[in-house]
């Protein structure tokens, strides 16, 4: 029996929310994938759980977040706050894991920071403390995601006011195969939000298909 707790990827049926839901079933988590269209989110499902294989199934967002107890936004920055503010009372007492980077198009490789800084500490502060907000995956391209036979030579930073809900994302990205590092408060998440866009830009300049980032000189537990 599994007993590992069912998590709502509200996005997933995108490219960045996919990846995410793609490695966490592979990993042996039950998964709901959640969109505005119930219809599109079961359709992304079935295709996720074909390469992933596991518990991957599709509801509308409220219906997702409802049978989770761990929910990961994936949203573009046009619709993070809409989005969740429209879950609030579904989300309360639950990890809220944020990938949000505020980019602004078309100038996605400029660092654009919300006034206030960080994009996900203030959804935290909309949201209230009855929402453990964490922030993470701002770095991973989703093209490394999405390839199961990729091993992603990449860090992840974890930000987030709730020491236990940090614990459990860090938990949640070595399972994935990746490294899950603490980085601080939930005002910290301005420097992973910024340094998507940092690395936009390498990747033109270098072409490649997803740069990230490795933290030295740091023993934390690897995946």
């Amino acid at each position: 029996m599994n007993d590992r707790p069912t998590i709502a990827v509200i996005g997933g049926t995108g490219q960045e929310g996919g990846g995410i839901a793609l490695r966490l079933a592979h990993a042996g988590y039950p998964i709901v994938i959640g969109s505005r269209d119930a219809d599109k989110a079961s359709d992304a499902a079935a295709r996720l759980k074909e390469k992933a294989g596991g518990s991957v199934t599709g509801a509308d967002n409220h219906a997702a977040v409802a049978q989770a107890q761990i929910v990961i936004l994936a949203v573009p920055y046009q619709g993070q706050k809409a989005t969740a503010l429209a879950l609030r009372d579904a989300l309360q007492g639950k990890i809220l894991v944020d990938a949000t980077v505020p980019l602004v198009p078309p100038k996605v490789a400029r660092v654009q920071l919300p006034e206030g800084g960080s994009a996900v500490a203030l959804l935290q502060a909309e949201l209230g403390a009855g929402v453990r907000v964490v922030s993470a995956f701002q770095n991973v391209s989703w093209n490394h995601l999405m390839d199961l036979d990729h091993a992603i030579d990449c860090d992840v930073l974890v930000c987030g006011d709730d020491g236990e809900a940090c614990e459990t994302v860090v938990g949640l990205v070595g399972a994935m195969g990746m490294r899950g590092l603490h980085a601080g408060p939930i005002a910290n998440s301005a420097a992973a939000e910024a340094l998507t866009s940092l690395l936009i830009s390498i990747n033109r300049r270098y072409k490649s298909p997803g740069s990230g980032i490795r933290i030295t000189g740091v023993q934390a537990p690897a995946a």
